[in-house]
């Protein structure tokens, strides 16, 4: 009765885990302890795959271990790599497939973890299936064991049926489709609830107890059962096994409930429950006993009812009732499926421990991006600041006006401003930073541009591929797949366009000051020389109005270095949000980056935001008094034509000294700039050449799976095989050669006209059955010569209608020619040959003379060449 059914492990073609791993470890971590340990634990990791995979596992629990370490693994690393960008495609063939069980795809290849887990999880379940099976349901601990791992193999199986179509995106093999796990599921369930009706009938449970334990096992069947009876998905055996199974729990629920009537003196109760469990034992033995065994059961059955009968007939002659008026045996499940709740091994420790999950990673990179854009708009704000108070004081000749009373000197902050120019590479330097701009641009949209063409051929080898195959070419498109790619390729074409309407900008700034910029590079004799000269404004020296100027100039320049500290200390300002972030996602199961980010950000930048407001104010008003005292000043002022020349070149060089500073900071910022993106596509480049390489590698799996699949299929409909090929008498060893079967031509009928009734078997008498064996008459090709007659005599049985042996020895087959339109070519009955005229001998071979068939007509060439 223990008969148990047991899953096949799905297999799984190598897979490198680490170099994938390692390149995105390498490319996240900087070199040091963190990203060794990080190393050492993807190494370990593709160990673990490789016991767990790559291995025939031995039906034990330490085997099943490893495949719940696997498994436990996987679902923790699952949310700390960006799996879908490391393209690493997995494949596993169909646990069921073995060339013609049932149809669907053989083996099927996704690069998905998601895909990894399921197939993993249904290997846990199949390995927990077959240890189950290999208990001793003889003891305690084997029944206690086989009910463990069922329950386990059936809560793993309904777990796939739950999340396998999420997890894929994408049709299934057979073998993992909701379907078919939900049917495993089944089955795994029903026979733990069996394994505990053996344990109850071991521990000698009350009958009521095990009746209704029993009843329930053989409801699960029946469920079972039904999942399974309309779809091939599953090995042959299993239908008859549960059809089987299901009448003899319902057998043995009627065997212990019956025994619970005697216990009630429902003595014809009790025969009505054993005769109905005859029935059942009865019907499985006849349809299915080539699948378990029942004689025990039967025996037991039969033993009870044939007491139950004596006691009945002789003692209580109670009535025995119909199995329809029965009352329904009570039903009671002790089974549960297991569910799926990482970790499944009480041994899992998890290799990537420290390493936070990628939506924290992904939180942290957007918060990193959000402070970046507060300390830049900060930053920006103070420097625009800064080069408006530049703009105003060059506007105004300040503070070269307040220097230049004597009128013929070079003034000092000009000569300074001069200095700072030729000590920063004056014209030379911005120039070669304006020629390699180009170059630095061209490079990264060659990068851009080869990416983007990487993905353009390949994705084009897909469409192609799949006009041609149609349907059976079953893989995610291309398009789809690289959507996020050709965003994000996008993104980086609209920064080039950006970076380079911001060169041209550069440009036209540098093409307007360069005259003045070159100016301030020379000596100083070359610089005084160039400046106009104009009459000395004695007058002005001491006066109240320049006094005030000096001051509001001072406390000007006061303002600006406070910036600068202010910029300072914006740019030392940190912190690590990947605490909050982790908290939050343990807590809520989501993170709301942009809400923590910005409580943050105004918790760490709010008073600096609030200082840098108090210091453009400062600044606003102390340039309005300046204005106002400047005109005081120009009023006062002698005015003439030389002066007020002298006073505009003194503007434009201070204005070219500031745009030379704005200038050679914008060029340095734009190659900086443009060599960090040079590294960012770089890993873009590496990013679509590896997912390409991946999805190479499918695609000549898939076209090898196609070509065999192709090369499998007829390449012709199938037709029937003509008789004189197929079914040629082999000649008797010794005897004459045959001779050699001959077409001849002759008028061909328009139609092949209907067979007539076949004649009924014709009577032959011992002695010719006993010398004669069959031979086929086929219709020959004209009337002239009459069929064989057999003599008359004792009918006999016939045999089947075609011949079962070659003839006695020296009995010699007549040749057969072939005549395509004789009836009853494969249906006629034999009869033995006798020429016209002559009986029939023992071994007398049959004379040229009685030929029953046409000769070859002279000058004619034989279809077949003569022997």
């Amino acid at each position: 009765m223990a008969t148990f059914i047991s899953v096949p492990l799905k297999k799984s073609s190598e897979v490198d885990l680490a170099k994938p791993l390692l390149k995105f470890v390498t490319a996240t971590y900087p070199p040091g302890e963190e990203q060794a340990e990080y190393v050492r634990a993807v190494e370990e990791l593709n160990k673990l795959r490789k016991s767990a995979l790559g291995r025939p596992l031995d039906k034990h629990e330490s085997s099943l271990e490893i495949l719940l370490r696997y498994y436990d693994q996987l679902c923790a690393i699952e949310p700390k790599f960006p799996f879908p960008e490391l393209c690493l495609t997995f494949t596993w063939k169909d646990a069921f497939d073995k060339g013609s069980l049932f149809g669907g795809s053989v083996k099927l290849a996704l690069a998905s973890v998601g895909y990894e887990k399921t197939c993993v999880l249904f290997n846990v379940g199949a390995l927990a299936s077959q240890i189950a099976s290999e208990q001793n349901l003889d003891n305690d601990e084997g029944l206690k064991t086989a009910a463990k791992f069922y329950q386990l193999a059936s809560g793993a199986f309904a777990h796939i049926k739950d999340t396998v179509l999420s997890a894929l995106n994408r049709e299934p093999t057979m073998d993992i489709s909701p379907e078919t796990v939900g049917t495993l599921s089944q089955i795994m369930l029903s026979q733990a609830q069996e394994v505990f009706v053996l344990k109850a009938t071991a521990d000698k449970m009350k009958d009521a107890i095990v009746a209704k334990l029993a009843n329930q096992a053989a409801d699960y069947y029946g469920d079972a059962f039904k999942q399974c009876q309309y779809k091939e998905n599953l090995p042959k055996e299993v239908l008859p096994v549960l059809a089987a199974k299901h009448c003899m729990m319902q057998a043995t629920a009627e065997m212990h409930q019956s025994a619970l009537a005697n216990q009630k003196k429902k003595f014809g109760e009790e025969i009505a429950r054993l005769q109905h469990a005859t029935e059942l034992v009865k019907t499985a033995a006849s349809r299915y006993d080539e699948y378990v065994n029942v004689k025990d059961l039967s025996d037991k059955i039969s033993r009870a009812l044939a007491a139950a009968k004596k006691d009945n007939d002789f003692i209580y002659h109670d009535r025995v009732p119909e199995v329809k008026d029965l009352e329904h045996i009570g039903k009671a499940s002790l089974v549960k499926a297991t569910a799926v709740q990482t970790p499944l091994s009480q041994k899992f420790t998890d290799l990537f421990e420290k390493m936070v999950p990628m939506a924290v990673q992904q939180s942290v990179s957007a918060a990193n991006s959000r402070k970046a854009d507060t300390v830049n708009r900060l930053i920006g704000s103070m420097r625009e600041a800064t080069n408006l108070c530049n703009g105003v004081l060059a506007s105004l000749n300040l503070p070269a006006a307040l220097e230049d009373l004597s009128g013929d000197a070079v003034p000092q902050s000009i000569l300074e401003k001069s200095r700072a120019v030729v000590q920063q590479g004056g014209l030379q330097s911005i120039e070669q930073l304006i020629r390699d701009l180009p170059e630095l641009l061209q490079r990264n949209r060659e990068i851009l541009d080869e990416s983007l063409k990487i993905l353009d051929d390949e994705e084009t080898t897909d469409n192609e591929l799949r006009t041609k195959f149609n349907q059976r070419w079953n893989r995610t498109p291309s398009g789809d797949l690289y959507k996020s790619l050709r965003a994000e390729g996008n993104n980086f074409r609209n920064i080039l366009d950006k970076a380079v309407q911001a060169d041209q900008v550069v440009k036209e700034r540098y093409t307007a000051h360069c005259e003045m910029i070159a100016l301030l590079c020379k000596p100083e004799n070359e610089l005084s020389a160039a400046i106009p000269s104009a009459n000395p404004a004695k007058t002005l020296q001491g006066s109240e109005v320049v006094n005030v100027l000096r001051a509001q100039l001072a406390q000007l320049e006061e303002v600006k270095r406070e910036r600068e500290v202010l910029e300072g200390e914006v740019k030392a300002v940190t912190f690590d949000l990947t605490t909050k972030f982790l908290t939050a996602l343990a807590q809520d199961g989501a993170i709301n980056e942009e809400a923590l980010t910005t409580s943050e950000l105004d918790a760490r930048y709010g008073s600096h935001t609030q200082r840098v407001q108090q210091n453009l104010r400062r600044q606003e008003e102390l340039l309005s008094q300046i204005q106002v005292s400047h005109q005081e000043f120009s009023a006062l002022k002698q005015s003439n034509s030389e002066a007020n020349s002298r006073e505009d070149v003194l503007k434009k060089l201070a204005a070219a000294h500031d745009s030379y500073i704005e200038i050679s900071s914008n060029i340095k910022e734009g190659t900086k700039f443009y060599n960090d993106l040079t590294e960012i596509l770089l890993k873009f480049q590496n990013k679509c050449s590896d997912i390409v390489f991946a999805r190479k590698t499918e695609r000549d799996e898939l076209l090898k799976d196609l070509q065999q699949s192709i090369a499998r299929e007829p390449s012709a409909p199938s037709f029937n095989v003509p008789s004189y090929q197929s079914n040629t008498p082999a000649p008797v060893p010794g005897g004459p050669t045959p001779a050699p079967r001959t077409m001849f031509n002759q008028q061909q009928p328009q139609a092949k006209p209907q067979p007539p009734a076949r004649p009924p078997p014709p009577s032959i008498t011992p002695q010719a059955a006993s010398t004669a064996a069959p031979v086929s008459n086929p219709m020959a090709p004209s009337g002239t010569n009459p069929p064989p007659v057999a003599p008359t005599g004792p009918s006999q049985a016939q045999g089947p209608p075609y011949p079962s042996y070659q003839g006695y020895p020296g009995y010699y087959q007549m040749p057969v020619a072939y005549n395509p339109y004789a009836y009853g070519q494969f249906n006629m009955p034999y009869m033995p040959y006798q020429a016209q005229g002559q009986a029939g001998y023992p071994g007398a071979p049959p004379t040229q003379q009685a030929y029953p068939y046409p000769q070859q007509p002279p000058q004619q060439q034989p279809y077949y060449p003569q022997q």
